[in-house]
């Protein structure tokens, strides 16, 4: 079952899922599949921002620091983004475990 995904998740990047620039292209790869994914420079961000292991909300002052974009739709953006990212396997939402 997967989990609920909000601004409150946290994502962690599977260790067969790997970062590399290519030919000038920031990429993510899955070494289990070889399929390779090209991110544009807000998807890097993200994606670097990613590593930090915070909650997906904790993204959204630096992302707005950045882009000229309302935080509404930034934050809509986001999510999505991370789901397009977790329906394909590149990063799994961790399940918080209740106290």
């Amino acid at each position: 079952m997967k989990s609920a995904l909000s601004l409150q998740s946290r994502v962690r990047i599977p260790q067969e899922v790997i970062f590399h620039n290519l030919q000038g292209e920031e990429v993510i790869l899955d070494l289990n599949t070889g399929v390779y994914w090209g991110l544009d420079q807000l998807g890097t961000q993200i994606w670097q921002l990613l590593q930090t292991n915070k909650r997906l909300g904790d993204l959204v002052p630096a992302l707005l620091a950045e882009y000229a974009v309302t935080e509404e739709r930034l934050r809509r953006d986001l999510l999505e983004f991370i789901a397009r990212l977790a329906d394909k396997g590149l990063v799994e939402v961790i399940r918080e475990q209740m106290a």
